[in-house]
């Protein structure tokens, strides 16, 4: 008698060193009760040192390991066809003293693109000539507008990164996060078609 499953490939996926893979993990299973929780627990793939930073596992592999636990069972797919999975490993603790000259160096440094973008566009000039057309008044320094500047420059960063230190002002994406999400979408793409071009060489080289 055939039985029908369908199954949802998760794009991404962490796991730590040593973890056991099982399809639960890796996709979505629909289909008769007691059939989808033999089918969740079967066994993928174990992580190891050799794996690295990343695996990617094939949804032709899940077939397999599914065709072999019951090859009478009628797999239908449903959305992406790869999974990623990515190892955490534990992180190194980072020394507060190397922690504070980091954040020292880029304190310095982004202050001094600032800068030299201000004196790109002659930044003070245009406050002079604009304190003088709305005062009539020449000011080789003009605080009152040069104060609210640099307070609305510092507010405008806020803004734009939608965060204020760890906490996100809304729940609207930033740009920054809007341009990593699409890094992050690219990079996938790069190591799941690498592992397909390896995948092949390995195949023709087992046939030669």
């Amino acid at each position: 008698m055939e039985k029908t499953v369908y199954i949802r490939l998760r794009h991404r996926i962490q796991v730590h060193p040593n973890d056991v893979i099982t399809i639960d993990k890796i996709a979505l299973v629909v289909g008769d009760k007691g059939l989808t929780e033999k089918l969740r627990q079967l066994f993928i793939h174990k992580i190891k040192p050799s794996d690295k930073n990343m695996v990617v596992i094939d949804v032709m592999h899940v077939l397999k390991e599914i065709h072999k636990f019951d090859h009478l069972i009628d797999v239908q797919t449903i959305g992406s066809s790869q999974t990623i999975v990515e190892i955490v490993y534990e992180k190194k603790k980072l020394s507060p003293i190397l922690f504070l000259a980091v954040w020292i160096l880029l304190f310095i440094g982004s202050g001094l693109a600032i800068m030299n973008f201000h004196e790109d566009v002659s930044m003070q000039q245009v406050h002079q000539r604009i304190h003088k057309i709305v005062t009539g008044n020449s000011n080789d320094q003009p605080l009152l507008l040069q104060i609210p500047y640099s307070i609305g420059l510092g507010l405008g960063m806020v803004l734009f990164f939608n965060h204020l230190f760890k906490k996100k002002i809304n729940e609207e994406p930033s740009p920054l996060e809007v341009e990593i999400f699409n890094y992050q979408l690219d990079l996938d793409k790069y190591v799941a078609m690498n592992e397909n071009k390896e995948n092949l060489n390995n195949v023709d080289n087992d046939r030669k």
